[in-house]
C-alpha cells in the first residue's frame, strides 16, 4: 500500500494553523497599546512566535528599551516617530537580536503587524503572558526596559 504524501507529512510535520483577527477581542498590551496576538508561545507550542497586531491611540508611545529576541513590524496605518525619523503605512522594520528601540510616539495613532521570534544570535524567546495580554496597565516603574 502506498501512503499519500499528505498523510506521510502529517506524521512528521505540523499542519498550518489559521486564525482571523475578527475572531478575538483586543487585549491590553504594554505601554498602553491594544493587542491582538493571534499566535504566541504556550506550554503546548513554546517556540511559536508572537504574531498579531498592536494598536496605538493618538498620543501613545514608548520609551527607549531593549530586547534579546528578534522582531519584524509592518505599519498598516498611522504615522510613527522613532528616534529622529518618521515612518508611515507600508514601512517594514526588521530588528535583529539583540536590538534596541528608540523612543517612539504617534500623534495620529496607528496599527502595526508584529512578528516577534527567537533570534539566531541569542535564542531568546519573545514574551507574551504579562506583556501582550495585561490585566491592568503597567505603571512606568513596572516597565522592564531591558527585555
Amino acid at each position: 500500500m502506498t501512503t499519500k504524501p499528505a498523510t506521510a507529512a502529517a506524521e512528521t510535520h505540523s499542519a498550518p494553523v489559521f486564525r482571523h483577527p475578527d475572531d478575538m477581542d483586543w487585549e491590553m498590551g504594554r505601554f498602553k497599546n491594544r493587542t491582538k496576538f493571534l499566535f504566541h508561545p504556550s506550554d503546548e507550542h513554546p517556540t511559536r512566535p508572537n504574531a498579531g497586531f498592536l494598536h496605538y491611540e493618538p498620543g501613545a508611545g514608548f520609551p527607549f528599551h531593549k530586547h534579546d529576541f528578534a522582531q519584524i513590524w509592518y505599519i498598516i496605518d498611522g504615522t510613527f516617530h522613532m528616534g529622529e525619523k518618521t515612518y508611515g503605512p507600508g514601512t517594514m522594520v526588521c530588528m535583529d537580536d539583540p536590538h534596541f528601540e528608540d523612543e517612539m510616539h504617534t500623534e495620529t495613532g496607528g496599527t502595526v503587524l508584529f512578528v516577534q521570534y527567537p533570534g539566531p544570535n541569542t535564542g531568546a524567546r519573545p514574551l507574551y503572558d504579562g506583556r501582550m495580554n495585561l490585566a491592568r496597565p503597567e505603571t512606568p516603574d513596572e516597565h522592564d526596559l531591558d527585555h
